[in-house]
């Protein structure tokens, strides 16, 4: 539904005057800087980014340094974001910033939408607040604020809706200020007309605009396809110390966490005669094998359901045997046996994995 946003302008860039938050990437909107942010923020609270975006750039401060860094390296740094495909992304994208455009960004919207891991709404966002380019930043905070101020029931995961609020807003956009504009509507979907509970409407710059508080139909707008259930999976995770190091290992390239470092693990939900017999089975030594519980964690699309066992083994075992199974396959990818430091500060173990990595002491 084509929708004319214009009245919208001046409410939201004089609002966004007096409450934007202070945000270390908007203090100095270096295009480097917004990149990095944008991708951060991407399934992730602000709040939550702040830390690892100033430790981030701290570290790789320019794309030459990103794209020169060891993967490992980088995957520490973006440890507990998640999604880490956006970490590798990134880097992809600093190779071809060195390579082809002198280690800086292009102040082109069409060039950035050519860089691995930007989409429409990242080469908006660049463009319009780094270069001051009139290009439209949607993600889902501006659906949500736009559908309720046209009053619109489209289905917002359609990628029609969302190409339609694009032209739109990209033909009201202020010249002068369109990246001040897209931040005002980010920072309204996140601070005021709010994704989960009940809209601030009373607080809402547009409020006298909105068609969904005129008709009270604000719980009700945005429109969204419901998503299928997770799958849920049943997991073994073991946590195998020898000598005071413990196992981990790099997961396949392909499927979910690929190529990350994780602990040992095993489908299904074994017993602990399972478990010991399964490592009997692969040639270790089991001194003691103690429960740790369960623990639950959720992915976009599949649930981990996992039940943890700490396994002290004789020492020299473990080295001969090398590998583990993971299903009806061996994984014969070596185990790397690392210390708690080593863990620490050198290798990325994702989020899935922190109820057991208290474990590692």
């Amino acid at each position: 539904m084509k929708y004319d946003y214009s009245p919208t302008i001046d409410f939201l860039l004089d609002w966004y005057e007096q409450n934007a938050r202070i945000l270390p990437w908007r203090e100095n909107p270096k295009p480097y800087y917004v990149w990095i942010s944008e991708i951060m923020l991407q399934q992730t609270r602000v709040e939550a980014v702040k830390a690892y975006f100033e430790r981030f750039i701290k570290v790789l401060p320019d794309s030459k340094a990103l794209a020169e860094v060891e993967e490992e390296k980088l995957l520490k740094l973006w440890e507990g974001l998640g999604y880490y495909n956006r970490a590798r992304n990134l880097q992809k994208a600093a190779g071809i910033l060195v390579s082809d455009y002198g280690g800086e960004l292009p102040g082109d919207y069409g060039e950035l939408l050519k860089l691995p891991g930007i989409g429409s709404y990242t080469a908006g966002a660049i463009a319009s607040i780094a270069f001051h380019i009139a290009e439209p930043a949607v993600d889902g905070n501006v659906l949500r604020v736009m559908m309720r101020v046209s009053g619109s029931f489209d289905d917002i995961t359609e990628m029609k809706v969302k190409k339609q609020l694009e032209e739109d807003l990209r033909a009201v956009l202020p010249k002068d200020r369109p990246g001040d504009f897209n931040q005002a509507v980010m920072e309204l979907g996140a601070t005021v007309c709010i994704p989960v509970g009940k809209p601030l409407c009373e607080k809402c710059p547009l409020m006298h605009l909105c068609q969904a508080f005129k008709n009270r139909t604000e719980n009700r707008i945005p429109v969204k396809k419901e998503k299928k259930p997770r799958q849920v999976q049943e997991r073994t995770i073991l946590i195998l110390e020898m000598g005071g190091r413990y196992a981990i290992c790099k997961r396949e390239k392909k499927g979910l966490l690929a190529g990350m470092m994780e602990f040992p693990g095993v489908p299904g939900k074994l017993t602990p005669l399972m478990a010991e017999e399964y490592l009997q089975d692969l040639g270790y030594g089991a001194e003691e094998l103690i429960p740790l519980g369960e623990a639950k964690h959720i992915f976009s699309h599949v649930e981990w359901h996992m039940t943890g066992y700490l396994v002290h083994l004789r020492e020299g075992v473990a080295e001969a045997a090398g590998c583990y199974k993971t299903g009806n396959e061996e994984n014969r990818a070596s185990l790397v046996w690392a210390l708690k430091s080593e863990i620490e500060e050198r290798y990325s173990l994702p989020s899935a994995f922190d109820f057991y990595r208290k474990f590692v002491i």
